[in-house]
């Protein structure tokens, strides 16, 4: 028999397609549990093309839902599905975080606060150079780019093996933002404070290529978004070779707290406990 607050209580979601390896449930679980609040977080998977009548039934309160996060692959038209996406969502064109506030659907992005929130966490004083490098130009680095830009960061190269796409992002982004080819990658590390790995490379045992860390500034900080190694290839590179690394299941935990507060109206705590329940069920799965 489930929990009593289950059942009365805010009801809120995370979807995607396929969504059932998500580790949102157990982060929103938790701190329902310890805060000891009514209310539920469930995953749901919607087909892309059912995504447009899931959010309609959200609208429209038949749900049951007061709103959830958003996952691959539905992102972008979560955004333009909202009746009021924030300035964050409008200048990434995507958005992570919905909720019914006044009887309109609300959209935000929370991505780049959790990576930033990550960093201020795990190594205070990551950004004292103002130059940042980050590796590959996907969907995923959007919200890390506009987050370190907006943290202050005076440069921002982009190096991806597709140049094109760099370039989309310099656009997107502003002057402050700038392209290079793969062959770049060692002129722009001179000098810069911070490393971003926002490609696959390493994810899930895959090979990762060999960097030289070398020439970053010598307490230059090396960090991953992926999580699944905790230890990614490529931040075992940079720490063999003295950097200091940050993994990138911080962003995880700090980019689902915006939401939980506004659904459940606490502000949760990203602390070692969670930490430790995420990554026990990482290993019992192994992933």
């Amino acid at each position: 028999m489930g929990d009593s607050r289950e059942t009365f209580g805010p009801k809120a979601f995370v979807t995607g397609f396929p969504i059932k390896h998500s580790r949102s449930p157990l982060i929103h679980g938790y701190w329902l549990k310890t805060l000891g609040l009514p209310g539920s977080y469930r995953a749901r998977e919607v087909a892309p093309e059912a995504f447009a009548d899931f959010i309609h039934s959200l609208k429209d309160g038949s749900s049951g839902f007061i709103g959830g996060n958003v996952t691959i692959p539905h992102k972008e038209l979560a955004f333009r599905l909202a009746d009021k996406p924030d300035v964050l969502s409008q200048e990434l064109g995507a958005a992570n975080t919905l909720w019914l506030e006044d009887g309109a659907l609300h959209a935000t992005n929370t991505d780049g606060r959790g990576f930033i929130a990550n960093l201020d966490e795990r190594h205070p004083g990551w950004d004292r150079h103002g130059t940042a490098v980050v590796f590959g130009a996907g969907g995923a680095s959007r919200a890390i780019i506009q987050a370190v830009r907006d943290r202050g960061f005076k440069e921002i190269h982009v190096v991806n093996r597709t140049v094109e796409r760099a370039r989309e992002l310099a656009d997107r982004f502003g002057p402050r933002v700038q392209a290079h080819p793969t062959g770049a990658l060692a002129e722009v590390m001179k000098g810069a404070g911070l490393f971003i790995n926002t490609t696959s490379l390493g994810m899930d045992g895959e090979a990762a290529p060999q960097l030289d860390f070398s020439p970053l500034a010598a307490d230059a900080v090396v960090t991953d978004i992926v999580y699944v190694p905790l230890k990614t290839p490529i931040l075992a590179q940079a720490e063999e070779q003295g950097f200091p690394i940050v993994d990138g299941l911080g962003m995880l935990l700090h980019q689902a707290v915006p939401g939980f507060e506004k659904w459940f109206g606490q502000r949760p705590i990203v602390d070692a406990a969670l930490r430790a329940l995420i990554i026990a069920d990482m290993e019992a799965h192994g992933c």
